[in-house]
This record gives C-alpha cells, structure tokens and sequence, in this order.
C-alpha cells in the first residue's frame, strides 16, 4: 500500500535496528505498486509482480533461516506474507500466528471484492486464489489451515465462522480482554504445539492497534488492542522456542508527520522482542 513501503525507514530512524542489536540483512526492492488497467474481476491487481517479488523476499527469508538467523522483516503491506511462507514452506512444516485487525482471509469462495492481496493474504497463503500467487513452485499451500492461529481480529470480522468451521482457533480483541493477552498467546502456542511443526512465524499488522494510538494504518478501525496490550501478547510468542521469525507491517509513517507514532511503536516492538 502506498506509504506502507516506507515503515521500514521509519522504525530504522527510530533506532530499531541499534536496540536490538541487529544485523541488518539489506532490503527486497519491492515493485512499483502499480493498478495497471485492472478492473474488478480481473483477479489480484499486480500479481505477476507481486510473484517475482515473493521469490525474491523467500530466497532472501530462506537464506538467513539457513544461516540460523532470527529474520524480522519490515514491510510494506500483509502482501509479504507470501515471501515469508514460501521460504518456510520450502524448509518444512511451519506455523502462522497472525496477529492482525483483521482476518485478511478475503477469497472467491466468501467474496466477490478479490483484489487487493493485503485483505487477501491468509487466503493465498493458506491455498485460496489464483495459482500465480498460492502455488508458487507447486507449494500449495504454504501453510496448513490447522497450523494457523489468527488472534486480535476485531470482534465484528465477518470470516471468523468460517475460520472456526476449518480449524483456525480465533482469538478475538473481546476474547482476548476476557482471558487475558498472556494467557491468549500461551492458548495458540499450545494449539501449535499439538501439529509437532518445525516452526512458526509470527506476522503483525499494525493495525491490530486501536486508533487512538495508532491512527498511522490503513483501516484504523476502533476496538483495537492498547501497546501494553500487544506486549503481553507478542512477548511470550517471540521468545517461544519455535518461533522463527516475525513480520511487521501496515504502519503507515506519511501519517505520522511527527515521528511520534513511530517511536511509540519501535518502543513496543523493542520490550516485545527483549520479553
């Protein structure tokens, strides 16, 4: 999404990199994003871009998991996604815990609004879409529903009966606050412990916030988690033995003139990831 792309930027000026004390593994140039003359109907916008640029990203990912290196990948949008799974998915049997606003599993088979593959990315990387994207060197799909664990979903998405008819165990904000964040991740590290997985990734879209504090998104929607709130979650997820690697994305730095939103958050993915 446009202004998405500079997030990485953003989170490096604020010192990420330095308060972690990591490597930086350089940058997957992303395409131009690029509408072209689609029209709906016409499938994801982009995708033969997009394919090129997830090969890239995977071959990137893969490298430094080969390297026994813990990958964080700044995007850009949730598109990323499929760069991060296919290079799992080329390793082994791996997990997912999607921390998100939303559920993103947009697909043929509950909408007609196919498109944009960053309200899409569950779908695709769980085999739902067109070939071009989900069965990128005949990997479909690149991760099992049964491995996956959605969790900060705003109470009213729409997919969340689907999700649980498939066995995709959903933590909702509600669901959350009633159970408490900590015990909410330990709850999907314990449903991904029963698969016997290689591994998992945990992918964050900003927007799993609440507007009030972190307005810098695409789709601010109220009912979002407070930063403490993401903490308790995050943090027992990131120092799990089998978490992998982790991705952050949507945040939107041309809505954050100041830099404030910025800083706010590099200091919540920083006390995340120190546990």
């Amino acid at each position: 999404m446009p202004g998405c792309y500079k997030l990485p930027g953003a989170l490096r000026d604020r010192g990420l990199q330095r308060h972690l004390a990591a490597e930086d593994a350089g940058c997957v140039t992303p395409p131009r994003y690029d509408r072209g003359r689609w029209q709906s109907g016409d499938g994801v916008f982009n995708a033969a871009a997009m394919a090129t640029y997830t090969v890239s990203l995977a071959n990137r990912i893969e490298a430094l998991l080969e390297d026994d290196s813990f990958p964080i990948v700044l995007g850009g949008d949730c598109s990323i996604l499929l760069g991060s799974t296919l290079a799992l998915s080329r390793r082994g049997r791996y997990g997912l815990v999607f921390v998100d606003g939303h559920d993103d599993f947009r697909h043929l088979g509950n909408s007609t609004n196919i498109g944009a593959a960053a309200g899409e990315d569950l779908a695709l990387v769980t085999g739902r879409g067109q070939a071009d994207l989900t069965d990128l060197e005949g990997r479909r799909p690149y991760l099992r529903d049964s491995d996956v664990v959605v969790v900060g979903v705003r109470d009213e998405e729409q997919n969340q009966d689907e999700l649980d008819d498939l066995g995709i165990p959903v933590w909702s904000v509600s669901r959350i606050r009633q159970e408490g964040a900590a015990a909410a991740a330990g709850a999907a590290l314990a449903h991904l412990e029963q698969a016997k997985l290689d591994g998992f990734w945990v992918h964050l879209d900003v927007d799993v916030l609440d507007p009030s504090v972190m307005p810098a998104v695409d789709s601010p929607d109220p009912g979002g988690l407070q930063h403490d709130e993401l903490i308790a979650l995050l943090s027992p997820l990131l120092a799990a033995p089998g978490c992998t690697g982790f991705q952050v994305t949507i945040f939107d730095p041309d809505l954050d003139p100041d830099g404030r939103l910025a800083g706010e958050l590099t200091n919540t993915l920083v006390t995340s990831m120190r546990g």
